[in-house]
């Protein structure tokens, strides 16, 4: 995988998607534990890491903090472990082993301050604020950046930490807190079920004193994923999977070794993918029940769907027929799959309204998907669209990860080519994408792009 901003993907329609392809560890789970690692001294190790962009600026956050981040040998024999994550990919020690094994081990006093170079490009890093604010007392980190999808504030984060006791200060693009008679637990009420406020403030709360209630909380699988690697590490949480998570702080904690779950964006985004193509394809390495409304959608746009423990299998044989989607926090329909939702909905027949709750900058790539032929209209957070028969094909640009996904699988159900550029986005989400792709027969290439001209007065 190379991470290059001048490379391009090229899609030949239209194409068909048919076969079996393997979900790893999800990306919104795998950064959030990687943080967490930071809350015990000694050598944590993560298994079913995806091999993505994100993942590697993680490592190199954590190794600025003190940290050992190195790629470790896969999971004991008839472990699930197919895929590996490579030192190309940046993570250090320039093997690429058969499993897929992150090694990190703490210092005893790990740094507090994290570099803006690397949090600018990654908005997850934001995650280290609980911890080491929990471990050491003090952090300063560089206000995060990530994918142009709209406002995303940190004020419940600090409302929240500031409830538990820390004092917050910052300027030229850095966040200073501190806790000068350390964090002790309190009552926080979030005002939206956030799941980064969640988790920053989950991971403060397990090693405050006393007692915390967070009410409103996320839901989300990884949210439970982060609640059992805590437990299992010596946390006492009570309430993870509902709204309400009760979190009685420990005075220490003691490395682990976890398995991330499947990630359910790449998963869902497949069998979105199948239906729009009227293809077959059968994903395993993930809990079905994490997209029961997303593959309720697919079903009732005509598809057959068949769960089973590890996965499912989604088969569409016809034209699909116009659904209406409403994004929502878990265990509704995931905002990362609604630039998904929006290709499905351009090729089905009949009309569909497409609600984006989450994010105000979720459209932004309406645009591109217009010019693949695209006939959608957006007033708002809501996006009318009338489905076509076939797209056409195009030059169009990612604007972040799921964006640029969404725009390569509509250039599968497009006449011609289609070129996306910026894949750079993909890469820190779809770990081997175009290689998957292709096993399930699609006819699509990555190269690099011609440089731009130049043009003098």
């Amino acid at each position: 995988m190379t991470h290059a901003s001048s490379d391009v993907i090229r899609v030949e329609g239209p194409g068909r998607l048919a076969g079996e392809v393997f979900v790893t560890g999800a990306k919104n789970s795998s950064l959030k534990l990687m943080a967490a690692a930071l809350l015990a001294s000694g050598r944590t190790v993560l298994y079913n890491v995806p091999k993505i962009t994100d993942i590697a600026i993680m490592a190199e956050v954590l190794r600025r903090l003190g940290c050992d981040v190195r790629t470790v040998p896969g999971e004991a024999p008839g472990a699930d472990v197919t895929v590996g994550l490579g030192g190309r990919d940046g993570f250090g020690d320039g093997t690429d082993p058969a499993g897929d094994g992150l090694s990190i081990d703490v210092p005893d006093e790990p740094g507090t301050d994290t570099d803006y170079d690397l949090v600018r490009r990654l908005r997850a890093s934001i995650c280290v604020l609980g911890p080491l604010l929990a471990r050491r007392g003090r952090v300063r980190v560089a206000l995060p950046g990530g994918d142009a999808i709209g406002s995303r504030g940190l004020d419940m984060h600090v409302a929240g930490l500031t409830r538990m006791g820390a004092e917050f200060s910052g300027e030229h693009g850095m966040i200073e807190a501190t806790a000068p008679g350390g964090l002790v637990g309190a009552k926080v009420w979030l005002d939206f079920p956030s799941v980064g406020a969640t988790e920053n403030l989950l991971m403060a709360a397990v090693l405050a004193k006393g007692v915390t209630e967070i009410d409103n909380a996320a839901r989300e699988p990884e949210i439970v994923d982060i609640c059992d690697m805590l437990t299992a590490m010596g946390a006492r949480i009570s309430g993870a999977g509902s709204s309400k998570l009760t979190v009685e702080g420990v005075s220490e904690l003691r490395p682990v070794t976890h398995r991330t779950i499947g990630d359910r964006i790449v998963a869902g985004t497949w069998a979105l993918a199948a239906t729009m193509t009227r293809g077959d394809v059968t994903v395993t390495g993930v809990n079905p029940s994490f997209l029961e409304i997303a593959l309720d959608k697919v079903a009732t746009s005509g598809a057959t769907v068949e769960a089973h423990p590890t996965g499912f299998r989604v088969a569409m044989d016809r034209r699909p027929q116009a659904v209406d989607v409403v994004t929502l926090p878990f265990p509704g329909f995931a905002t990362d799959l609604m630039p998904m939702a929006l290709g499905l909905a351009a090729v089905s027949e009949g009309s569909s309204l497409i609600t984006e709750n989450i994010f105000d900058g979720r459209f932004m790539f309406v645009p591109e998907l217009v010019r693949l032929g695209a006939q959608i209209r957006t007033d708002g957070k809501h996006a009318v669209v009338r489905g076509r028969e076939r797209l056409s094909g195009a030059p169009v640009r990612a604007t972040d990860i799921r964006a640029g996904a969404g725009l390569v699988v509509a250039g599968l159900c497009a006449d011609g080519t289609t070129e996306v550029s910026n894949v750079h986005h993909i890469d820190r989400g779809y770990p081997d994408f175009v290689v998957d792709l292709r096993r399930l027969g699609a006819v699509v290439h990555r190269e690099h792009a011609p440089p731009e001209p130049t043009f003098a007065l």
